[in-house]
Order: C-alpha cells, then sequence, then structure tokens
C-alpha cells in the first residue's frame, strides 16, 4: 500500500472523502474502540501552523511525544531559487507501523499566502498519513479519488530563473538623554538551477548614536558596505565548484575597502539529493585579499595585498531521536603562517525521554589574523560607544538547556479563546 500512495501523492492528485474530516471521536463506533485505534502522530516542524492542521486533519491522534506516534513526521525545510520553499516531508512508522515509511515533498511559490501554504502543506500531510490510518479501523471511513490528470508539459519562465530583491529600512529611537538611528539598504540577485547557482547581494549600513550627560555628551557614527557574489558549478552528485567575490567597506573594521575573491571546490560524502535529511561537506577555497586602511594599522599598513586559505568541514543530521549540526573552519595567510584563525561552531538537541529534551549551542574563535588593527588604538570614548574593533586572541559564546512536559499525551484540542 506505501508503494501505491506514493505514486499516488506523485500526480499530486490525492483528495480524500469528507469523511476524514471529522474527527475520530465524532465518527461511528465499529466496536466502542475505534478512537484509541486512530493512529498516534507526532509532526516535528517549528514552521508549521499546528492549530490549524490539528483542525483541518482529524483521522489521527496527534501526540506531543514522539516515542509514543505511530508515525514520526519529520519536516525539513530548504529555500528555492524563486523565493519559495520545499518542504521535505519524512513519515517514519514506529512501533506497529514500522513497515510504513514514505518522503514526500511540497514546493511553495514567492507569492503563495500563509494560507496557500498551510492548506497545501495540509495536503500532502494527508496523503502520507492515509496509509496509517487505512491499516486501523479508520480505514473504513477512508475513500480516494482522482482529480483529473494533467500531462506533463514545460514550464514557461519569463524570467529565466531570475529572482530579484530588493529594500530599505529606518530606525528611530530614543529617549531624553541619548537616541539612535539606523539605516539599511539591500539588493539581492539569485537564479539557482540544478546545474548552477549565481547569488549577488549588495547592503549598506549607517548608524549613529548620541549619549548627553550631565558635563558631557558623546555621539558615534559608524557606516558599512558590504557586496557578495557566487557562482557554483554542480559537477556531479557530491563534487561542485565555483568562485566567491566579496568587497567590504567599514569604519568599524578600519577598512576603506577590501576586494576579495576567491576560487573555491567543495566535495559532499552523502549525495546533495539527501542534503534535507543529512549532510557532511568539505569546502577548500583559496583567494586574494586587496586590502586599503582607512588608519595606519599596527604593522604599519596603510595598503596590503594577501594570498589566504581556508577549509571548512560542516556535518548537519536531522534524525528522529533529534538533530545534529556542527561546523570547523580554519584559515591563514601564506605570507605568515601565524597569521591564522579557527573557529567551531556546534549546536545538539536530543529527545532524551518521554518529554524531556536537552539542547546545546557553542561557538569558539582562536584570532590570530587582526590585520585591520589601527596603529593609534582606541580610546574609552572608543569603547564604550564601539567605534573601532578592539584586539582579541579569541571569542566565544555558550548556550545548554533542558526541558520537560508532561501529562496528557495527546494535543489534538484546539481553543482559541482569551488567545495563547
Amino acid at each position: 500500500m506505501t508503494g501505491l500512495f506514493k505514486r499516488f501523492a506523485a500526480a499530486g492528485a490525492l483528495i480524500l472523502c469528507p469523511a476524514l474530516f471529522l474527527h475520530p471521536q465524532e465518527l461511528p463506533r465499529k466496536d466502542g474502540k475505534i478512537t484509541d485505534e486512530a493512529p498516534k502522530v507526532f509532526l516535528d516542524c517549528h514552521q508549521c501552523d499546528m492549530d490549524y492542521i490539528r483542525t483541518e486533519i482529524t483521522f489521527v491522534n496527534f501526540v506531543r511525544e514522539r516515542k509514543q506516534a505511530d508515525a514520526f513526521v519529520m519536516v525539513t525545510i530548504m529555500s528555492t531559487a524563486s523565493g519559495g520553499r520545499e518542504y521535505t516531508l519524512a513519515f517514519i512508522g514506529q512501533n506497529g507501523y514500522s513497515d510504513i515509511r514514505n518522503t514526500l515533498k511540497y514546493i511553495t511559490k514567492q507569492g503563495d499566502t500563509d494560507d496557500d501554504l498551510r492548506r497545501g502543506l495540509v495536503r500532502v500531510l494527508k496523503v502520507g498519513l492515509v496509509p496509517y490510518a487505512a491499516k486501523t479501523a479508520m480505514g473504513d471511513f477512508l475513500d480516494v479519488n482522482f482529480e483529473k490528470k494533467v500531462g506533463p508539459m514545460a514550464a514557461i519562465d519569463s524570467w529565466n530563473s531570475w529572482v530579484f530583491n530588493v529594500g530599505a529600512s529606518a530606525n528611530l529611537r530614543g529617549e531624553e538623554q541619548k537616541n539612535f538611528s539606523a539605516l539599511n539598504a539591500h539588493l539581492s540577485v539569485n537564479r539557482v538551477t540544478a546545474g548552477s547557482k549565481l547569488r549577488l547581494g549588495f547592503s549598506s549600513d549607517y548608524t549613529r548614536s548620541s549619549y548627553q550627560l550631565e558635563d558631557a555628551s558623546y555621539s558615534s557614527t559608524s557606516n558599512s558596505q558590504n557586496f557578495s557574489g557566487l557562482y557554483v558549478v554542480s559537477l556531479d552528485d557530491h563534487w561542485s565548484a565555483g568562485t566567491w567575490l566579496s568587497f567590504a567597506a567599514s569604519t568599524y573594521n578600519n577598512l576603506a575597502f577590501s576586494i576579495n575573491p576567491s576560487p573555491a571546490v567543495e566535495y559532499s560524502y552523502f549525495p546533495y539529493a539527501e542534503s534535507t535529511r543529512r549532510q557532511l561537506r568539505v569546502l577548500y577555497r583559496i583567494g586574494v585579499s586587496f586590502n586599503r586602511y582607512l588608519e595606519e594599522t599596527i604593522f604599519d599598513k596603510l595598503r596590503e595585498n594577501l594570498l589566504g586559505q581556508t577549509l571548512t568541514m560542516t556535518i548537519e543530521i536531522k534524525e528522529p531521536w533529534g538533530n545534529i549540526s556542527s561546523s570547523i573552519q580554519g584559515s591563514n595567510y601564506f605570507h605568515d603562517l601565524s597569521k591564522n584563525r579557527l573557529e567551531f561552531w556546534g549546536g545538539l538537541n536530543l529527545q532524551l525521554w518521554r518529554g524531556l529534551s536537552l539542547g546545546v549551542y557553542g561557538q569558539y574563535s582562536k584570532i590570530n589574523d587582526q590585520l585591520s588593527l589601527p596603529k593609534a588604538g582606541a580610546n574609552l570614548e572608543d569603547v564604550l560607544l564601539q567605534k573601532k574593533m578592539l584586539a582579541t586572541n579569541y571569542n566565544y559564546s555558550f548556550s545548554v538547556g533542558v526541558s520537560y512536559t508532561f501529562g496528557s499525551i495527546y494535543s489534538g484540542v484546539i481553543n482559541p479563546r482569551f488567545g495563547r
């Protein structure tokens, strides 16, 4: 039956009969146990409208504990080239349903409303949950119909896969003795196909802060401009090659401008097609930085050209027991190998036991490559107003948390009174 429903889902035309929209408790009882026999479902989707999903899908019982579920539905989300999203829904049978596994996809368009999105997602969820319901007494109340089939046809894209985004923002806040204002503008141009990826982005930021004390007033302004360009070609299921081109100017970082072209190659241990569930990628790039500084640096430089390299390894895994993501990156300059940086980031979320979960996140950087530090240093005002970058050998952040939920495992009742 699983293969049959997979073919139905691929056709994108499976429709459920109205009986499926009734709550299991409202269905005619065959032997008094139909409610208990309705499959239990745990949905792992942090960006889904759960209230709407529970209201629309009433032929299963949603539970809040993964290990109690007959069907574990894991939803992963990736952005598409056109500005939409690709939802990958992995249906994993548990307990007496371990023989039922399936993977379905739902793709949204950039212009889809939130209502379009949730209705489409519910349709695909229903398709994937039918095989579980069919193994219970709920199967007596299921029916399947096909919409009129539409033959395959080539998509007509007048934009030829090009996607543009432009925007600006302003922020103003203040009180009697201090105020803050900020301006931002950004532009991005993207074109992503199965064979290549092109991403171009530009942003400009300006901020101003002022503080009034009893005997003095202080003000601080900073501005920055950034451009990044990336072009990647798909070589096969595991290899890709491309190049970066970046431009940066920043008063905080003492950069009049920095231009950095960097060719790169990447190897993915798992096929790229499996990226929504697991990734293990190694990326190597080499590049030249043409730097011009606003102030003379601690190395007596107003300009310099630097050749450097970067090696990055990234792992991301999402499974029923939780998810893990981590990356480690090392970089150095060839003219002086002691000018280097090592960065590590990791995140772990584990479902330890019924209702008990653990989250750990951390980041650490060993910094030995602050070549743009101004020779004049920073005075107290620069430090307090964060006008200039400060010398440091490291930075870090760490967080850990546990949560435990207990009580009824069922979570299908919706009551919107008085809000959430």
